[in-house]
């Protein structure tokens, strides 16, 4: 298994009571920020309690981070912050089906995607938040200059389209 950018190893027999604070370091935040193909993460912290709860451990709490991002349309950076809630069950690792048909259908409940495996008594909670991150990033974010950069390149909008065709386009859709 590769190593996190953000390792951050619990033990799940010595959870605390008190959250668990991770607030990546510069080199954390250069190594991610590659990672998910920032310019920059200027800050990454994330606040977390672990409660044991049945045979998981529920990981309840929030994240916050600031980046710069390059646009979409113009490849120039802007910044983005995000505030968002984590929530997230650590469950240990079933043992893998003895034998699965390739027909055979596999039914997953909607909190099934708020799950990560783990193995043995060690789970890396670091890795949970830079997930957590990286799905809090929008891959297609548009900056202030996107509307500038669409024009200069020729991009236009839904409905803004000229020539032949728009018009033969336009003419169906009075009928």
């Amino acid at each position: 298994m590769i190593e996190s950018e953000l390792h951050f190893p619990v033990k799940t027999k010595a959870l605390k009571e008190d959250p668990y604070i991770i607030e990546a370091s510069e080199a954390q935040r250069v190594a991610l920020a590659e990672r998910f193909s920032l310019s920059e993460i200027k800050s990454l912290r994330a606040e977390v309690m672990l409660t044991p709860k049945g045979g998981h451990i529920a990981a309840e709490g929030s994240l916050k981070a600031d980046w710069l991002q390059p646009c979409a349309v113009s490849g120039e950076d802007f910044p983005v912050s995000v505030q968002d809630t984590i929530d997230i069950r650590f469950i240990p690792a079933a043992p893998p089906p003895s034998v699965v048909s390739a027909d055979e259908e596999i039914e997953l409940d909607v909190d099934d995607f708020d799950e990560i495996e783990f193995s043995g008594d060690t789970f890396d909670l670091g890795e949970a938040i830079a997930q957590t991150f990286g799905l809090a990033i929008d891959p297609y974010a548009t900056g202030p200059r996107a509307d500038t950069a669409r024009k200069e390149k020729g991009i236009v909008t839904e409905g803004e389209q000229n020539g032949p065709l728009a018009e033969m386009l336009a003419a169906l859709k009075k009928d």
